[in-house]
């Protein structure tokens, strides 16, 4: 596919290096901005210096509240039945139709991890969109890492809060995690391998495993030894999963806002 990819910025940046490691698709970037391309990506600062080619899949990555005025000026570069695609946090299916009009729209929600290919997706495609267009689009977005295919846009907002926003939680976590470490006598460096190794070993391990992740803690747990006492803190009053609960409520009533 010929690709024209509309801003390139952090997500849409990473998301270009990983599609260039496979070297399936042909890209040109539009963004008067961008620099240290990949190798064979075609940079244009604006519009009016596209080729007269037409593009397969146009591709939004700039923030949704310039897309009103920014978009209208590529509407010459998609073939007759192309696609949009975009990654525009809070930008609506609808709102994005008002822009292009009644074609091919697929929303995605990335997350930062597709700079190492591990990204988790959520794509929702509009009823414009044929199924070899869902299908291409969708192994498109994977190979940036996981990718969902959602039947609405509530979906795509649940899926924000959970996976879309979901590295800021677990960086915040991991802060946590490795400050606590550090409260116990290690130094910084120190502290953030044995945290960071922990939490990728045992990811990994449940990751790895069939059984249900209550089962898994319950048999890393002795009675009366460390790890249940730690447990028994961090589990005091559920308080762990109201936490997190009220986390994931809060970026979700957000994100509904936001469109």
């Amino acid at each position: 596919m010929k690709i024209l990819l509309i801003g390139c910025g952090k997500m849409g940046g990473a998301m270009l290096c990983r599609w260039t490691r496979h070297g399936e698709h042909s890209f040109t970037v539009a963004d008067p901005a961008a620099n240290d391309l990949p190798d064979g990506v075609a940079h244009v600062s604006n519009a009016t210096d596209l080729p007269s080619q037409k593009f397969d899949v146009v591709l939004i990555a700039i923030k949704p509240q310039l897309i009103a005025d920014v978009l209208p000026d590529y509407a010459h570069a998609v073939k007759d039945g192309g696609t949009y695609v975009s990654i525009a946090a809070g930008a609506s299916v609808a709102s994005l139709a008002r822009v292009v009009g009644n074609v091919a729209i697929v929303r995605v929600m990335p997350n930062m991890a597709a700079l190492v290919g591990m990204g988790v997706s959520g794509l929702y495609a509009n009823d414009r969109c044929t199924p070899e267009q869902t299908r291409d689009i969708v192994a498109l977005i994977g190979q940036t890492g996981t990718c969902i295919p959602l039947e609405s846009e509530d979906r795509i907002d649940r899926l924000t809060a959970v996976s879309g926003s979901g590295p800021g939680y677990v960086f915040e976590i991991l802060r946590s995690y490795v400050a606590a470490a550090e409260a116990l006598g290690f130094d910084h460096d120190t502290a953030r391998k044995l945290v960071f190794d922990t939490v990728t070993g045992t990811v990994e391990a449940a990751r790895q495993s069939d059984r249900s992740l209550e089962d898994l803690r319950k048999s890393v747990t002795s009675k009366n030894g460390t790890t249940q006492a730690g447990l028994t803190e961090l589990m005091r009053d559920a308080q762990l999963d109201k936490l997190l609960h009220g986390t994931l409520q809060a970026a979700y009533a957000r994100a509904g806002a936001l469109k």
